[in-house]
């Protein structure tokens, strides 16, 4: 994909606008590293919420969302103010897990980029476990 890719130009991804606000920045004005990862998982429980988990991480059986690994590739700096596009789509759906792309821009520019993978947890184990069959439908229809 190129960084002149539009939000709007891919396949069906799910999106949500976010704002950068000052809290979101160091001191010069630039979001920090980490906060790319915020957006990321807010559009992660939006694209969840669509579907009618209101509560993603830990859903009504009790199983828990949990990330198991976080894969970013950083472009260029978001600004204090900027109005980004965070989208989420499903890249890989496993029996245990789902591999997330995502992708934040500004405009038409793409300024980072991730592959997060998601594995349901046992909350008494803390062992992986099955996703429930009717969230993996659900996502896999959507998805």
């Amino acid at each position: 994909m190129s960084q002149t890719d539009t939000p709007q130009g891919l396949n069906g991804a799910f999106s949500i606008p976010v704002r950068v606000y000052i809290e979101d920045t160091d001191a010069g004005g630039i979001v920090y590293y980490v906060n790319y990862l915020k957006f990321m998982e807010r559009s992660r429980t939006e694209f969840l919420r669509q579907y009618g988990y209101d509560k993603p991480a830990i859903l009504e059986d009790g199983t828990l969302l949990v990330v198991h690994k976080a894969e970013v590739n950083y472009r260029r700096s978001a600004r204090l103010d900027d109005l980004l596009t965070v989208t989420t789509e499903v890249d890989t759906l496993a029996r245990t897990n789902v591999l997330f792309k995502q992708r934040i821009y500004r405009g038409n520019e793409l300024l980072c980029e991730g592959l997060i993978r998601i594995a349901c947890v046992n909350p008494d184990t803390m062992r992986p476990c099955a996703m429930p069959a009717a969230m993996r439908a659900q996502i896999a229809k959507g998805g």
